[in-house]
């Protein structure tokens, strides 16, 4: 079932007007009125409203930065999330599938190889240019069959081309890439499985002026 994520009204206030149409991210959303149901977020039209979840922290942080930072890359992923499969912390007999990276290249949207993405996690531009992130916030995505939607901070950058100006990235749009429900036990220790997925990936350079 899709989920809309409800949103405080003082985030309207963070608008992209500032940034070219083509590569603006999709604004947070927002509940109409008090009472209403707002309707979930993505680069493709905005479904119907199926429900609403609470703004916690992590939503509200997730969009309080958007629209302060300019879009100086956007890019489509398509790849795989590896997993294997490991004995699980604190309970003795259990195994899950832990992510171990991603692989996906990543393309412009009129279809051009940009760069790639890799575990750190890792994004390099064919320009040379890299930046690793550190996750700091996560939503779930409106797809209960997708990985969560992610705002991850620059930890590191290299090169000068395009990825050395970013400071925040963020993770919208994801299809598939959940691990498997089944699978890992003791017989399949150290398995690995790849599992499909696409996202679209935004890079925030840093606030104008600072």
């Amino acid at each position: 079932m899709k989920l809309a994520q409800a949103i405080p009204i003082w985030l309207l206030a963070t608008g992209c007007a500032a940034q070219d149409s083509a590569n603006a991210p999709p604004a947070a959303p927002a509940p109409a009125s008090q009472g209403s149901v707002a309707t979930a977020p993505g680069p493709a039209p905005a479904p119907a409203s199926q429900g609403s979840v609470a703004a916690t922290p992590a939503v509200v942080d997730f969009w309080s930065f958007q629209g302060t930072q300019p879009v100086v890359l956007k890019a489509l992923a398509k790849g795989v999330q590896v997993y294997v499969c490991k004995a699980k912390e604190g309970a003795a007999g259990a195994y899950e599938w832990t992510l171990k990276a991603p692989e996906a290249e990543l393309f412009d949207e009129k279809g051009q190889k940009i760069g790639k993405h890799y575990g750190g996690p890792t994004w390099e531009s064919t320009d040379g240019s890299k930046v690793v992130g550190k996750v700091r916030a996560k939503v779930d995505s409106p797809e209960a069959t997708a990985i969560p939607w992610l705002l991850l901070d620059a930890k590191t950058t290299e090169g000068t081309g395009v990825l050395s100006k970013v400071k925040n990235i963020q993770r919208l749009a994801t299809v598939g890439g959940k691990a498997p429900a089944t699978g890992c036990d003791a017989a399949h220790e150290n398995a690995e499985t790849r599992v499909d997925y696409t996202a679209t990936y935004y890079m925030y350079g840093p606030k104008p002026g600072s």
